[in-house]
């Protein structure tokens, strides 16, 4: 179903259309608030949480942007808050609660990775958390720099330097801590 189609039946069928709106959305949202908090709970209810804003602020959706674009700034949005939110009870720093929780992600029953995919991991949580954001959306969501421009409201030369100092420093964790 198009955008403007789905926008249409949210319109003139809300119930219909957010039913859409989950089955399109909702998996690639769970995957992007994961790899921003690493834990399965965590994401889980992230996503739910997303989806019930996005539910309870239809109607002031501008379309300034696209739906997809508007649903992902608010599962970043809420994603940093939650990791802002928790790294703030324990009394330590995002950086350390974003290796904390990498650092678990073996024990997590929902991670079935191997040994190389759970470096990468560390690799990226080692970065800064808008070089992490942006090299997630980037290498495994694939979002253009436009879109994420909107969504992380920075310019796209910003954006595409961070995605290359990420990308050095992953690589080069990777060759330092890689067996070969």
């Amino acid at each position: 179903m198009e955008e403007t189609e789905l926008l249409l039946l949210l319109k003139k069928d809300v119930n219909s259309g957010f039913r859409h709106l989950l089955k399109l959305y909702s998996q690639v949202i769970y995957w992007h608030v994961r790899k921003i908090v690493y834990n399965h709970a965590d994401a889980d209810d992230i996503t739910q949480n997303v989806f019930i804003k996005v539910f309870q602020n239809l109607d002031s959706f501008k379309r300034n942007s696209s739906l997809k674009t508007w649903i992902y700034k608010i599962a970043t949005n809420e994603s940093i808050n939650f990791l802002n939110s928790a790294a703030q009870k324990k009394n330590i720093r995002n950086e350390e609660l974003v290796m904390q929780l990498s650092s678990h992600l073996k024990d997590d029953n929902f991670f079935n990775g191997d040994e190389i995919q759970f470096k990468l991991q560390q690799a990226i949580a080692k970065l800064p958390e808008k070089q992490r954001i942006v090299f997630n959306m980037k290498y495994f969501d694939n979002i253009k720099y436009e879109e994420m421009s909107e969504i992380l409201e920075t310019s796209v030369g910003a954006l595409k330097s961070s995605y290359h100092h990420a990308s050095k420093k992953v690589e080069q964790f990777l060759l330092e801590n890689i067996e070969n």
